[in-house]
C-alpha cells in the first residue's frame, strides 16, 4: 500500500470476528494492565524511591529514556507493519521482551540491591554478590526495556482492531477491552500480593504455610517486599498473553508485501505526518492528544505515590487502594464504549476528558481520606473513557489499512507527554518539598 493513496477510513468494515478470536483480542487488554499496574504504577516507582530512596527524578529520567526509544523506532516499525499487514508479530515480540525485562528485575533487584521496605521478612546478609552499583544500573536498564516494549506493543494491538469488528461495533470491543483490562489490573494485584505482604485485602493474612509454598515456587521472591512482585508480574503477562498468541491471527497479510526494505520504511515515515494532513482532523487529534496524555500519564504512574505522601496512607496499603479504585473502571469502561457507538467517539472523549478535569481538580482538594476515596471511585469510573474513545476515534479518521503508522504517530504524541509529564512533576515535587513540604508538593504536582 503507497502512502500516497488516499482511502477512506473504515475500509475494510470487515464482518465481526468469532467471539473467540475478539475475546482472545481484548484479554491482552487483561495481560499488559498486569504489567502496566504492577510496575508502572503501583510496585517500581514506590521500591525505588519510598524502600531504596532514590529521587523522583532519577525514576522521570528512566522513564523518558524509555519514551525516547519508543519515539526514535516505533514509528518506524509502525510503517514495515502497515506495508506487510502484519499485526500480531510485533505484539508477541515485544510482550515476550517485556516479561524477560522485567523478570531480570527481579533478579537483579534481589541479588544486588537491599531488601529493605513494606512486606520484606527476613533479609539475608548482604552477599554483594553483584556490587550494588551494577544491580542498579541493571535494574534500570531492564526497566527501561520493558517499559520501551510494553510501551511499543500497543499501537500494534491497536491495529489489530479495525480486523476484528466492523465499524459500528468498534466502541463496545474497544470497551470490552478496556473493561477487561481493569479486572486484570485487579488480578494482578491479587496474585501478586501474597510475594509482597502476604495478605490480601478484605480476605487478610494467607497462611504462613501457603505464602511459604508460593515463594518456594516462584523463584526470587522469598523473602517479601516490592521487589518480590516482579518475576510473579513477568510469569502473569505471559501467561495472559497466551490467548492472543494462540487464537488471534492477521487477516489482511495478503493484502501486504512480504518484503519491505528499510528505506522504504524510513521514507514512509518521513511522509507519515504529510499524509496525516490527507484525512481532516487526524493530525489536530494527534496534537491533542499531547496535551490530556501529559496529564494523565503523569498521574497513573505517580498514583501510588500520591496516596503516600499527599494522603497519608501508609506504604503497602496503597495497593489496597488502587485495587478498591479499579472495580469501578470495569463498568465505566464498558459502559463508555457503548456511549462511543451511540454518540460517537469524538463526543464521548470530550466528555470524559472534561469529567477528568473536574474530577482531578477535586482531589487536589480532597481534605480526609475519606473524601480521596470518593473522588477516587468517581474517577475510576471514567479511567478507562480515554483509550476506550480514542481507539475508535482515530479509526474513524484514518484508513484502517494503515492504522498501524498512524497509532504509531500517536505513540510520537504520548510519549513525548509521557517525557514531559514525570518531569514536571518530579521538579515540582523535588524542589517544592523543602519549602512547602512533601504533601503539599505532592499536591501542587499534580
Amino acid at each position: 500500500m503507497e502512502s500516497s493513496t488516499v482511502l477512506q477510513s473504515g475500509d475494510l468494515n470487515p464482518p465481526l470476528a468469532p467471539l473467540r478470536e475478539r475475546l482472545s483480542w481484548a484479554l491482552y487488554d487483561f495481560a499488559n494492565t498486569v504489567f502496566s499496574m504492577n510496575i508502572a504504577t503501583l510496585y517500581f516507582s514506590a521500591w525505588l524511591i519510598a524502600d531504596l530512596g532514590y529521587s523522583n527524578t532519577l525514576y522521570a529520567t528512566v522513564n523518558g529514556i524509555a519514551s525516547a526509544l519508543v519515539v526514535l523506532s516505533i514509528p518506524l516499525f509502525g510503517a514495515i507493519s502497515d506495508a506487510t499487514q502484519r499485526r500480531k508479530p510485533w505484539v508477541v515480540g515485544f510482550t515476550v521482551i517485556a516479561c524477560v525485562a522485567v523478570a531480570a528485575m527481579g533478579v537483579l533487584g534481589q541479588t544486588g540491591l537491599p531488601l529493605v521496605g513494606e512486606g520484606v521478612i527476613d533479609p539475608p546478609p548482604a552477599t554483594n554478590l553483584i556490587p550494588t552499583s551494577a544491580a542498579l544500573f541493571g535494574v534500570l536498564a531492564a526497566f527501561v526495556l520493558a517499559s520501551y516494549a510494553f510501551q511499543g506493543a500497543q499501537p500494534f494491538y491497536n491495529a489489530m482492531m479495525p480486523e476484528l469488528a466492523p465499524i459500528d461495533y468498534r466502541g463496545r470491543l474497544s470497551g470490552m477491552g478496556t473493561a477487561l483490562g481493569y479486572v486484570g489490573t485487579i488480578t494482578g494485584v491479587l496474585l501478586t500480593l501474597p510475594f509482597f505482604t502476604g495478605s490480601i485485602p478484605l480476605i487478610g493474612t494467607i497462611p504462613g504455610q501457603v505464602v511459604g509454598t508460593l515463594r518456594s515456587i516462584v523463584p526470587f521472591t522469598t523473602h517479601g517486599g516490592r521487589v518480590s512482585t516482579f518475576v510473579p508480574t513477568a510469569l502473569l503477562f505471559l501467561l495472559f498473553s497466551l490467548p492472543l498468541i494462540l487464537f488471534c491471527r492477521d487477516h489482511n497479510v495478503q493484502l501486504g508485501k512480504k518484503l519491505v526494505t528499510w528505506r522504504k520504511a524510513f521514507q514512509d515515515v518521513r511522509r507519515t505526518v504529510e499524509d496525516a494532513k490527507k484525512y481532516p482532523g487526524t493530525l489536530r487529534f494527534i496534537l491533542t492528544s499531547f496535551l490530556y496524555q501529559d496529564a494523565l500519564g503523569t498521574i497513573v504512574t505517580t498514583m501510588a505515590l500520591y496516596a503516600i505522601y499527599a494522603m497519608g496512607f501508609t506504604k503497602g496499603s496503597e495497593a489496597t487502594l488502587l485495587l478498591v479504585l479499579t472495580i469501578p473502571a470495569i463498568f465505566g469502561s464498558y459502559g463508555i464504549g457503548r456511549l462511543v457507538d451511540r454518540f460517537g467517539p469524538k463526543r464521548t472523549l470530550s466528555w470524559v476528558i472534561l469529567g477528568w478535569v473536574f474530577l482531578l481538580i477535586a482531589m487536589i482538594a480532597a481534605p480526609t481520606r475519606m473524601s480521596f476515596w470518593i473522588v477516587g471511585a468517581a474517577i475510576g469510573l471514567i479511567f478507562g473513557g480515554i483509550s476506550t474513545a480514542e481507539r475508535p476515534l482515530l479509526l474513524s479518521l484514518v484508513p484502517d489499512m494503515e492504522a498501524g503508522r498512524f497509532f504509531s504517530l500517536m505513540v510520537l504524541s504520548s510519549r513525548a507527554a509521557a517525557v514531559v509529564g514525570p518531569f514536571v512533576w518530579a521538579f515540582a515535587v523535588d524542589g517544592l518539598t523543602p519549602s512547602l513540604g512533601v504533601g503539599t508538593a505532592y499536591r501542587v504536582g499534580v
